[in-house]
């Protein structure tokens, strides 16, 4: 059986940066009170021209040359993300398009910050099968154009970036050793972009409503991320048969920094285990985990062997962790 592992990542976020004192001008916050409740200081921003496939592929182009492979040589192409930049043609056809990975299937993936372990899990079983060799995944938001501007308690968390992954049948990289997914849709209800679909198509109600823009129970979202990361850690680790003790370093969704020192201080982990970004970028929802991905592979941190556990959670509700085995390239 041929072995999941990446062979090469990228990275692509927007040179507009907005900082929490640049929010004091447009909403009725300090940026100490945001950089106190959630460890942001500054998120990038799409330029007005740009679309979520304008920032997918040069992650995508960086992550085929890091893997040593040409666009040809892709089986299939995964995008994740919540905001493309329509509802038909997929993302992920504009970026076949635009590579030449005339090879290549290509459609969009939908969980919300949980998407790209959602990826993760279907290129692993893909290639573990024999029917792909090479998959490019992109976590890709754009996610400046659904919020409400006027709502401090949601605009402040997020920003826009791409992350990308190309997943391989054998070769260099970390191997992908599990992953587990989750949902639950019986509480979908607390983060939701209630318009633009069939439910409720635009319309002048709609618009005049603020309907088309993100609606979030913070406080619900909070108490289920919390708990769900060591839920969604513990059950994959139960599975390969391993503890938390076998976990070196993590990659968690980018959300908040307060979730993230809550479920640290309920696995009792250091800050020197968890990979800490959102400082410099926000909640980038499906890109936040590849973008933190690609830095680690900068990073020295990290050395051949270590057990890196991803670990997403998002609307839907979604979540979703996928451990893997360092391998330096």
């Amino acid at each position: 059986m041929p072995t999941a592992v990446i062979s090469g990542t990228g990275a692509y976020v927007p040179t507009r940066v907005l900082t929490n004192k640049e929010l004091e001008s447009v909403i009725d916050t300090t940026a100490e009170w945001i950089e106190s409740r959630t460890g942001i200081r500054e998120r990038r921003i799409a330029l007005p021209e740009q679309a979520t496939s304008d920032l997918s592929y040069p992650a995508a182009k960086q992550a085929i040359e890091a893997a040593g492979l040409q666009p040809a040589d892709l089986d299939a192409i995964i995008v994740c993300t919540v905001t493309p930049d329509m509802l038909f043609p997929s993302t992920a056809c504009i970026i076949q398009g635009q590579l030449g990975a005339h090879n290549a299937i290509a459609f969009d993936l939908g969980a919300a910050c949980t998407g790209f372990v959602y990826g993760l899990q279907l290129a692993k079983q893909a290639i573990e099968s024999g029917s792909w060799r090479h998959v490019l995944i992109v976590g890709a938001e754009t996610l400046s154009r659904i919020v409400n501007w006027q709502d401090r308690n949601t605009c402040v968390l997020f920003g826009d970036g791409a992350g990308a992954a190309v997943v391989s049948a054998d070769g260099k990289g970390p191997r992908i050793l599990g992953v587990h997914l989750g949902a639950d849709g019986t509480a979908g209800d607390v983060l939701t972009l209630p318009a633009g679909g069939s439910r409720l198509p635009a319309s002048l109600e709609t618009v005049s409503g603020r309907r088309h823009y993100v609606h979030m129970n913070g406080q619900e979202v909070y108490k289920f991320a919390v708990r769900i990361v060591e839920e969604a850690c513990g059950q994959l680790l139960a599975k390969l048969g391993l503890g938390f003790e076998a976990v070196d370093y993590y990659i968690p969704h980018q959300a908040n920094l307060r979730i993230i020192e809550g479920f640290a201080k309920r696995l009792k982990l250091s800050p020197e285990k968890i990979a800490v970004n959102l400082d410099r970028y926000g909640n980038m929802s499906s890109a936040s985990i590849p973008v933190a991905l690609h830095e680690e592979f900068g990073a020295v941190r990290l050395r051949t062997g270590d057990k890196v556990m991803l670990v997403g959670f998002g609307g839907g509700l979604t979540w979703g962790s996928c451990l893997l085995e360092w391998q330096v390239r």
